[in-house]
């Protein structure tokens, strides 16, 4: 006797096809935008504790004079993987990874253009950084002449050891995937905006997006290049960056990169400063347009300004490349300008994300400030290579970057999640983040000051940097009990945290348009988009809650909404 199989229902077959997408399989094969950009959060965030591991062996070591912990080549080796993870698979990815999930989101889409291409370029990125880690399990160890590469110390003659060429071929494919990454970030903007969404509508998060994906197609080649050549040198024979040929040739194809990775790193955190400032003080964005041709200019300046790290040199244009550092301080300080205008008057709400934003904003300024001094040429001639540059370099980039990454994490968690972090840890982990950035780096202003050289992993007692040094490395033991601190408040929180609903905050842009976490294709429905803050004009002119009850916004926002908020 034969029987014949009966169909699947389609409710259950929906049941399995959920099951199956919700476990492993379904998240190593997904093509899902947002899962997606949450694999790229959860790496980058990983490679983040891992370089952060190697900084606190690294103070460790620092903490008093002689070696005790390591030898020199194990600290260099170090000190090339920690700067190498830190700026090429912890910052640029999470940018990505902001990027990945909410561009769709706040233009409207229902996914990115090429969303296997998009699947594409986040393994692509995880394989580079396995190659480049992978220099620390051959026989001489991983790459150690510092995470730019600088010929001679890294062509074969100093540097033999495979693991350098794991590093030079593991970065060329991870620039690769950044280009890609790029192009399908940029077709999604241009080709996929909803009905309504013009260019100048765009929310200020998807414009520096959209700006740095633009400089990462302009910079990263160049990088390739660089990289390649240095590759042909090391195993075929080459002489471009031997002594038979010129080793300043590879300097300047590395900061013409390395200084608009500056603003690749930056621009998108700006990007999340400027949702949060004006969602938290409950007005309308001061100078839209303002912000808009701001970071236009920050991108097109970034590319001039890159020899100011080669003063030193002798072989470049002191005077021009000193005016043209000057410049690019102009645009930011329009948009320092504009966050603080927004503020004014504003009924600020001081949540976790905006101090995290607050913090950022000050960090920041210390790092502009002293990049300032930096641009002046006697100034640099006196400081250049010394720990005066780290503490400039490290305000700039991770008081940007990891502040501004804790604000927008804890601004978004509850559309990734449908829940929220908590909020009294969240306070307490700012707190210890923000004392122990300030205590690691700030000493470090002194101790370039009195000539202690970067790059080194040991020192003389009698040259008088015990002290700031030992300062230095308990503010590090800080920043590891706030990183700590905030794992334990995502583990906690994904399952334990309080509902979230669909708009917690009150935001101002599409995302919060629709449910926490977003369905599969993102928008059952949107509202009308009339500029650049549908949902905050959803809620002034919008419907009422029962009873007659106004939907929304503060009396603030009600003026400033109605008087245009003094947007540009």
């Amino acid at each position: 006797m034969t029987t014949v199989e009966q169909p699947m229902p389609d409710a259950q077959r929906r049941h399995v096809l959920k099951h199956a997408d919700d476990g492993l399989i379904g998240w190593l094969t997904t093509t899902d935008h947002k899962r997606i950009g949450i694999l790229y959060m959860v790496s980058a965030f990983i490679f983040f504790l891992v370089a952060g591991l190697m900084s606190l062996v690294m103070r460790a070591e620092l903490a008093i004079p002689e070696l005790q912990l390591l030898d020199l080549q194990t600290y260099n080796q170090l000190f090339t993987m920690h700067g190498t993870a830190m700026i090429f698979f912890f910052a640029t990815p999470m940018v990505i990874g902001l990027a990945n999930y909410l561009i769709p989101l706040q233009i409207g889409a229902p996914d990115v253009a090429f969303p296997r291409l998009n699947a594409f370029t986040y393994w692509l990125f995880i394989f580079s950084a396995l190659i480049v880690f992978g220099g620390f399990f051959v026989t001489a160890g991983a790459a150690a002449f510092g995470w730019y590469g600088y010929p001679p110390l890294s062509t074969k003659t100093f540097s033999p050891s495979v693991g350098a060429d794991l590093w030079v071929v593991g970065l060329l494919l991870s620039g690769v995937a950044s280009i890609l990454g790029s192009v399908n970030i940029l077709a999604t903007i241009f080709a996929l905006r909803a009905p309504g969404m013009t260019m100048f509508r765009l929310p200020l998060f998807t414009w520096n997006i959209l700006v740095t994906s633009i400089l990462i197609l302009f910079s990263f080649p160049v990088l390739g290049a660089a990289l390649a050549l240095l590759f042909i040198d090391r195993n075929f024979g080459g002489s471009v960056f031997t002594t038979a040929g010129d080793p300043l040739v590879y300097q300047h194809l590395f900061w013409f990169f390395g200084h608009p990775e500056v603003y690749i790193i930056a621009l998108p955190f700006f990007g999340v400063v400027t949702e949060i400032v004006p969602v938290f003080s409950r007005k309308p964005l001061f100078g839209y347009k303002a912000f808009v041709f701001a970071t236009i200019l920050i991108g097109a300046y970034s590319f001039s300004v890159w020899a100011h790290h080669m003063f030193t040199t002798g072989a470049v244009s002191t005077v021009y490349f000193a005016i043209t550092s000057f410049l690019i301080a102009i645009p930011t300080g329009v948009k320092f300008f504009g966050w603080i205008a927004t503020m004014w008057r504003g009924s600020l709400w001081f949540a976790t994300p905006m101090l995290y934003v607050v913090g950022m904003m000050a960090m920041f300024l210390i790092g502009g400030i002293t990049g300032v001094f930096l641009a002046s040429p006697p100034i640099d001639y006196a400081v250049h290579d010394t720990y005066y540059v780290v503490a400039h370099m490290h305000y700039v980039l991770f008081g940007t970057s990891v502040f501004a990454m804790f604000g927008g994490l804890f601004y978004w968690f509850p559309k990734f999640t449908g829940r929220m972090l908590d909020e009294r840890l969240g306070k307490v982990q700012f707190w210890l983040l923000f004392v122990g950035f300030n205590v690691t780096f700030f000493p470090m202003h002194q101790l370039g000051i009195d000539g202690m050289p970067r790059r080194i992993g040991d020192y003389a007692a009698e040259r008088g940097w015990n002290d700031l040094n030992l300062l230095a490395s308990g503010g590090s033991v800080l920043i590891a009990v706030a990183v700590l601190l905030f794992l334990w408040n995502f583990w906690t929180s994904r399952s334990l945290g309080l509902p979230a609903g669909d708009d917690p905050w009150g935001g101002h842009t599409l995302e919060w348009a629709t449910s926490s976490p977003p369905p599969h294709h993102n928008f059952t429905s949107l509202p009308p988009i009339t500029s650049d803050r549908p949902l905050l004009d959803l809620r002034v002119r919008g419907p009422v809650r029962q009873g007659g009850e106004p939907v929304g916004p503060s009396e603030d926002e009600r003026a400033g909404a109605d008087d245009g908020g003094g947007r540009g």
